[in-house]
């Protein structure tokens, strides 16, 4: 079975479905593919202005006291003092697809450095020069080196994942990230994106349940 999340990396909520992400992982009861939609990246991006910069913040505070995430004073700091910020996933998803051209399977990882970077150490991975060091700083130095200056294979292939992940969450009527599609030999279907944010117990249960298995 595979698992696919679609999802941006500047999703507060994406952040929050970490944990429960990474049991995914770690359990390896299915595979588990990354597929972001772009949602906040280039065109989907704007700026951090107080007003949305306030909103971000009341939300992510919502996401806190479900999820447990942690989102710090220095991330606090980042999105209400830094003039000019921009709130744009396009460098970190950039930087995650380079991780899928050099490290193939362990852009999950990265996924993780980049939320830990933001929101723990508030560090702004809207800025390509932070992404390609955070990503250096956590192992892909291939891929930072890559991120510093983007090729035509690199962007190519950025386009082409967005394109097929916007794709997917139309087929299966996801009308935001996260999302979860779960696949097999039998067919594919979407998942409450709920059981992110619930028991593992649960979360076992509807990927049994998903996969056509007996709970």
């Amino acid at each position: 079975m595979r698992l696919t999340f679609l999802f941006d990396p500047l999703c507060g909520w994406c952040y929050g479905a970490a944990p429960a992400l990474a049991w995914i992982a770690q359990s390896g009861a299915v595979a588990l593919d990354l597929a972001p939609t772009g949602l906040f990246a280039g065109e989907g991006g704007q700026p951090m202005d107080p007003a949305f910069a306030d909103y971000v913040w009341q939300n992510d505070q919502g996401i806190a006291d479900q999820t447990g995430q942690p989102f710090s004073d220095a991330y606090r700091a980042l999105i209400f003092g830094t003039p000019g910020a921009a709130f744009d996933s396009a460098s970190a998803t950039l930087g995650l697809v380079a991780i899928g051209l050099t490290r193939p399977g362990r852009e999950f990882e990265g996924l993780q450095a980049l939320q830990q970077a933001r929101y723990v150490a508030g560090r702004d991975t809207a800025d390509r020069t932070v992404v390609a060091d955070v990503l250096a700083g956590a192992g892909f130095a291939e891929a930072a080196g890559r991120l510093e200056e983007p090729d035509p294979e690199l962007r190519e292939a950025t386009r082409y994942r967005i394109e097929a992940a916007v794709r997917m969450a139309a087929r299966f009527g996801a009308r935001g990230v996260p999302a979860l599609v779960l696949a097999d030999e039998e067919g594919a279907r979407r998942l409450p994106s709920g059981i992110l944010f619930g028991d593992r117990d649960r979360l076992a249960a509807e990927l049994r349940a998903g996969s056509g298995e007996t709970p």
